[in-house]
């Protein structure tokens, strides 16, 4: 799996969101920000995330995958 795959699958599932990725082979940290985060809490923005690459770290394909939810608003007020 490359830092692509993991921008595209996310963005298929959360089409406003901007994504960027780091890492290689099989271990990524990857930023999104989407509108679709709004009221919720960092565990609910983060398990439907996780659940785009479930079979893919079940079978070692991606070994860790860390994970950085934010809201437009939340990136625009750290900046």
């Amino acid at each position: 799996m490359t830092g692509d795959d993991i921008v595209a699958r996310i963005k298929a599932a959360y089409p406003d969101a901007e994504v960027t990725t780091d890492g290689a082979d099989c271990s990524f940290s990857a930023t999104v920000t989407s509108s679709a985060f709004e009221g919720l809490s960092m565990i609910k923005r983060q398990q439907p995330l996780l659940a785009l690459f479930k079979e893919e770290i079940a079978s070692g394909e991606l070994h860790a995958l860390s994970l950085v939810a934010k809201t437009p608003a939340e990136i625009e007020a750290s900046s």
